[in-house]
């Protein structure tokens, strides 16, 4: 009895082997272009590289069969290309290079979705989608998928497993070799190949186990259908201001709900005509779920329109807007075959669902190849909110524009700081010097600080000139940043600094002095001035140093632990 869904597959026993050994040779030239090694990561083009070999290999193991194989072989190939070329231009795109942003995820997806419509092709051997093959292939490659990499997790416990029972006799060779990333990448490829291979030679028990889990899932479709219809019902009398003053976002919220919905219909409507849940309550929550998609996503959209008007946009915020118009798109397409089809809604919704799946693979591929600059969109908006000041130089995100918006943020930077406001063009010079995301909001702080520090600081003594270098340190520390500090100069080569670090918080202190090449330096531990709570004006309270006796115990003429008095 054949073990293939499809009988016009014929066996093929070295299946697993072929599959395994092109991941594991795949998985080491992944590790050399990838460079884990490297402590400054690796370049735009070897990660494009990186991109090629895994998306190309990935993509033909899970898609190949020994008919029309040339077929499975173009399609890799393509798509590793593509997918390397959004790579690139991905990882080129910001100061650092990031590669696991937006757009190459779109491309991603892009793959995932191609690959059930290409099996398609490939099994009818012409442009057309039968939706019970569609729909198999779909589902079977994400079991396939979602098991083969259970295996490489299981294969690597027994790895360390055997590697810890060999060290316990002093042989040490499998746990140096676990060390190593060329050939952890090169068992993961060989695990994952040869599960896949098993698999596929098996996809007819593959199928059944998903049609398995298509029920279980079913059977969860009239509890999410109750709780979005009551919910939906809710709305109008609670209105929607209790979602926006929540602390979970309610764009993301509403679109994650409508997926749940979109997934469970499915589960219950089957493959084909002849598969649907014969239940009247089953069938009654696969239509619930599809009439609640599309007011699901409107109030995601007036949740993001509300966070725009707010906030201006940002590249999250534009792909948000493309999530919210898919569900729209998706929940007026389930409208539709209800009120066409009415009980026969899913004969309607199948035909609708594959031409959905075609439009979204093309628009996931057009987002991920750089034809749109949403990072362009989104700097001229924030740019333009804060030369109005609808947005403070405080609140503006400058680290998103010196390294999240691209060539078109670090523009708009320069910009502002050839030609804003004084204040402004410290802020965007500052912004522009940092060296990495995590060190311009401190950078913007400091100049901020420094620009503002004569109008909180006080020194004591009344008159007395700051040490070179000293000034600059006091801009640095957060204890004039929130309110007025003072700084008591000791001598040329100390200083105390006190004030809050924190808004209305109590007053601690720390001491400054210059290192060995001269620039001044916090004192690693911050002190309270008095016993908490202590607030007082450190602009107008007297301040004073002064010598102070103190009982310690002594050991060989020698101070031992704290002072005791």
């Amino acid at each position: 009895m054949s073990e293939r869904f499809d009988t016009r597959d014929a066996a093929w026993p070295l299946r697993p082997w072929v599959m395994a050994a092109i991941c594991a040779v795949a998985g080491l030239i992944f590790d050399l272009l990838a460079d884990f090694s490297a402590s400054t990561g690796a370049s735009p083009l070897r990660l494009s590289g990186a991109t090629f070999v895994a998306v190309a290999a990935v993509s033909f193991v899970v898609t190949v069969e020994q008919r029309r194989w040339l077929w499975s072989l173009g399609f890799a190939l393509g798509w590793g290309a593509v997918i390397a070329l959004v790579g690139w231009f991905t990882a080129s795109y910001n100061r650092l290079p990031e590669i696991f942003e937006f757009p190459f995820l779109s491309g991603l997806f892009a793959v995932l979705l191609a690959a059930p419509l290409f099996q398609t092709v490939r099994d009818e051997g012409a442009w057309r989608f039968p939706y019970a093959r569609l729909h198999g292939h779909a589902w079977t490659d994400a079991v396939i998928g979602a098991a083969s990499l259970a295996f490489v997790g299981v294969t690597f416990l027994l790895a360390w497993l055997i590697g810890g029972l060999f060290d316990l006799i002093g042989i040490d060779v499998v746990i140096d070799l676990l060390k190593e990333s060329w050939f952890a990448w090169m068992l993961a490829g060989f695990a994952f190949g040869a599960a896949v291979g098993l698999l596929r030679e098996r996809d007819a028990l593959v199928a059944t186990l998903q049609r398995l889990v298509m029920v279980v899932l079913s059977v969860l479709a009239p509890v999410l259908a109750v709780a979005l219809a009551m919910f939906l019902l809710s709305i109008p009398f609670t209105g929607l201001s209790k979602l926006w003053d929540s602390s979970i976002p309610a764009t993301p919220l509403m679109l994650v709900a409508g997926a749940g919905a979109i997934l469970l219909a499915n589960a219950v409507i089957g493959n084909g005509a002849d598969e649907p849940a014969t239940s009247r309550v089953l069938r009654g929550s696969a239509l619930l779920l599809v009439l609640c998609v599309l007011p699901l996503a409107v109030i995601a959209a007036v949740s993001l329109g509300q966070r725009i008007g707010q906030y201006g946009w940002t590249p999250e915020r534009i792909w948000g807007v493309v999530a919210v118009g898919v569900a729209l798109v998706y929940g007026a397409a389930g409208w539709g075959s209800v009120a066409k089809g009415r009980g026969a809604f899913d004969e309607l919704l199948r035909p609708s669902q594959t031409k959905l799946a075609l439009g979204l693979c093309g628009l996931a591929l057009f987002l991920a190849l750089p034809i749109l600059d949403f990072g362009a969109i989104s700097a001229r908006s924030q740019v333009a909110r804060f030369a109005t000041g609808r947005t403070a130089p405080a609140d503006f995100d400058w680290r998103a524009m010196a390294f999240d918006f691209g060539p078109a943020g670090r523009r708009q930077l320069e910009r502002v700081a050839r030609s804003g406001r004084p204040d402004q063009q410290r802020l965007a010079r500052a912004a522009l010097a940092a060296t990495d995301r995590y060190q311009v909001e401190e950078q913007v702080r400091k100049a901020d600080s420094a620009a503002t520090l004569d109008v909180r600081l006080r020194v004591v003594p009344q008159g007395a000139a700051l040490p070179p270098g000293l000034r600059e340190s006091i801009a640095a520390t957060r204890y004039c940043r929130v309110g007025p500090c003072v700084v008591t100069v000791v001598d040329e080569r100390r200083a105390i600094i006190a004030g809050a670090v924190i808004k209305d918080d109590n007053v601690e202190s720390a001491v400054l002095m210059p290192n060995a090449r001269g620039v001044w330096e916090q004192d690693i531990h911050s002190r309270f001035v008095g016993k908490p709570p202590f607030r007082p004006d450190v602009s107008r309270a007297p301040v004073e140093l002064r010598t102070v006796e103190r009982r310690q115990l002594h050991i060989d003429g020698k101070p031992v632990g704290e002072a005791i008095e």
